[in-house]
């Protein structure tokens, strides 16, 4: 009986540090969680979003030598262990957070007129069109031709600066509508507790 259970104990570990090599390797696109119950349990814990402690027990006597240096480099394996941990959140909270960072975005956006605030970008068409007079010495159609050029970019500008602000009250709407969503969600929940 207590031949099996070495036997199950020494398979288990076996696939433990199976497990250990794959996830240090981090070549290996298979990690084999199921080939023990062991592994199986231990598998969030190694490879998931847990800090896990791993306890080496050794002993001093010098008959213990080889297992204990064994157990020192099996623990030094699964301390080379690198986990990527990623938040647990809920969907809505995610989508509440992503909108946010939309909303963000897109007033950084607004503020800074696609890159640079307006003033500054028709600053800059005009000092680009009086250049260009004091340069070439330019007839008045090539100066009208050049003004209405500027203003077209100029009114592009404006209608990207109009665009980011639909987009951004359509996000605000959306984000009211979750909200309200949640809400009644959380009076429901609260009625059905308080029944």
């Amino acid at each position: 009986q207590q031949l099996k259970e070495a036997a199950k104990i020494n398979l288990s570990l076996s696939a433990l540090g199976n497990v250990i090599s794959a996830l240090v390797d981090g070549k290996a696109g298979h990690i084999p969680y199921r080939d023990s119950k062991l592994t199986r349990l231990l598998q969030d814990s190694l490879g998931g979003n847990s800090k896990t402690v791993m306890i080496a027990a050794i002993g001093p006597a010098d008959y213990n030598f080889d297992e204990t240096v064994s157990t020192l480099r099996y623990a030094n394996r699964a301390k080379n262990i690198k986990n990527k941990p990623i938040v647990n959140e809920d969907p809505k909270d995610a989508q509440i957070r992503n909108f946010q960072e939309e909303i963000a975005r897109l007033k950084a956006l607004l503020e800074g007129g696609g890159g640079l605030p307006l003033e500054a970008s028709e600053n800059t068409l005009i000092e680009e069109i009086v250049e260009d007079v004091i340069e070439g010495g330019l007839d008045e159609a090539t100066i009208n031709q050049i003004k209405n050029q500027k203003d077209e970019e100029i009114n592009a500008i404006l209608t990207q600066k109009g665009l980011v602000e639909e987009e951004r009250r359509k996000i605000t709407d959306q984000l009211h509508k979750m909200k309200e969503a949640d809400w009644k969600q959380q009076r429901a929940r609260e009625e059905l507790q308080n029944k």
